[in-house]
């Protein structure tokens, strides 16, 4: 009890982030390797719209608790649903993009809102 009252705000939620996605059967990001085909789960932190060489692309950053993974779905402007601090599952092959773990195109599930 003492631990939940002297532990932020944000190391709480990391921890329930981790506890989700061992409970869905979901990788750690930070444990995803380039090349590695991954299924992991958390909360969308930002999401853009960043045109990567003249396409329109819709970027989300996805924080499981233990690391950050940039979510990309090229050729969109948007997909309803997909807002800051929704939750979500993806699944697809990790890349690398300078420095940073990248997910192109995923197949998601959206994680129900509150008490939905």
């Amino acid at each position: 009890m003492l631990d939940r009252l002297s532990t932020s705000q944000e190391d709480l939620h990391s921890a329930e982030l981790q506890e989700d996605a061992q409970a869905a059967g979901c990788s750690r990001i930070c444990d995803c390797d380039d090349r590695q085909v991954v299924k992991v789960t958390g909360t969308l932190r930002t999401v853009t719209l960043r045109p990567r060489a003249g396409v329109p692309a819709l970027e989300a950053e996805l924080f499981d608790g233990t690391a950050p993974l940039d979510v990309v779905w090229l050729g969109r402007r948007s997909i309803v649903g997909i807002e800051p601090g929704r939750r979500l599952i993806a699944s697809g092959r990790i890349s690398m993009s300078h420095g940073r773990r990248v997910l192109f195109n995923p197949k998601y599930e959206l994680r129900p809102l509150g008490q939905e």
